[in-house]
C-alpha cells in the first residue's frame, strides 16, 4: 500500500493518545513538538508522562478510554495493550472522521508514523509504507550521519533571506531565482567550515545585505553549528 506523505499543522489543536506506555510517550513527545494540545487517556502512565501531566503540559484522564474521549480532537493514537480497545478507538475515530493510528496494526491505521531526522525546522521523514519500521530507523540513522547541524543553520538563514526578499523584491520570479541560487549554493559547506565571512559575502552578493542585515548574528549561528 502506498501512503501520501504530508506534514500536518497541529498547532493549537487537540490530539488524543490512548495508552500511557513507551509508545504513547513517543507519540506525546512528537505531538508536543508539533505544538498540539495533548490529551492522554490511560490508568497508568510512564514517569515522563506523569511529569508532563503534573506540569500542565498535557491533559491526563487517569482511566481506560471511553466513548466521547475523542470529542474535539483532530488526530488520535490508539496505543493501549488491549487490541479490542484499540479497535474500538479506531472505529469511533473513523465514525467521527478523525484520522487514527493504531500501534502495531497497520490495517487499522489511517496514517502511519515515519522515522524522522530533525534539524531545527528541517524535517526528513522516512517510511517503508509499513513494510519494515526497523529498516526505516536504519535509513534515518544513515541520514543523521549525512545531514548535520549545519543544515539547521542553513534553513535558518534561508528563512531570513526569504522574508527579506518578500519585503524588498517585488518580482516573484526574481525572488524564486535568488532563493533557488542560494539553496543550491555552497552555503552548507561554508557553514560546516564556520566560514561566516564566506556566508556573509554570498548573501551580500545575492541579497544586497549580509548576516547583520538579516538580523542574524554569526556568533549565535556558530553555537548552533
Amino acid at each position: 500500500m502506498s501512503y501520501l506523505p504530508i506534514f500536518m499543522n497541529l498547532g493549537g489543536r487537540r490530539c488524543l493518545v490512548a495508552g500511557g506506555g513507551e509508545v504513547g510517550e513517543r507519540r506525546v513527545a512528537a505531538l508536543l513538538d508539533a505544538g498540539a494540545i495533548v490529551r492522554v487517556v490511560s490508568p497508568d502512565v510512564t514517569d515522563e508522562l506523569d511529569r508532563l501531566a503534573k506540569s500542565g503540559a498535557i491533559e491526563h484522564r487517569s482511566r481506560r478510554w471511553q466513548s466521547g474521549d475523542l470529542e474535539g480532537c483532530a488526530l488520535a493514537f490508539a496505543a493501549t495493550d488491549d487490541p479490542e480497545l484499540n479497535r474500538a478507538i479506531a472505529a469511533e475515530a473513523r465514525s467521527l472522521k478523525i484520522p487514527v493510528n493504531v500501534a502495531d496494526e497497520p490495517g487499522l491505521c489511517d496514517f502511519i508514523m515515519p522515522s524522522v531526522v530533525g534539524r531545527g525546522d528541517l524535517r526528513i521523514a522516512v517510511s517503508t509504507s509499513g513494510a519494515s519500521p526497523a529498516f526505516a530507523s536504519r535509513v534515518r540513522r544513515d541520514l543523521e550521519n549525512l545531514v548535520g547541524p549545519e543544515y539547521e543553520v542553513a534553513v535558518q538563514i534561508l528563512r531570513a533571506a526569504r522574508i527579506h526578499l518578500r519585503a524588498h523584491e517585488r518580482d516573484a520570479l526574481e525572488r524564486a531565482r535568488i532563493l533557488q541560487s542560494l539553496a543550491f549554493s555552497d552555503i552548507v559547506d561554508l557553514i560546516r567550515d564556520a566560514n561566516w565571512a564566506g556566508v556573509d559575502r554570498m548573501l551580500t552578493e545575492s541579497l544586497g545585505v549580509g548576516l547583520d542585515g538579516l538580523a542574524i548574528a554569526s556568533h549565535n549561528l556558530l553555537r548552533i553549528a
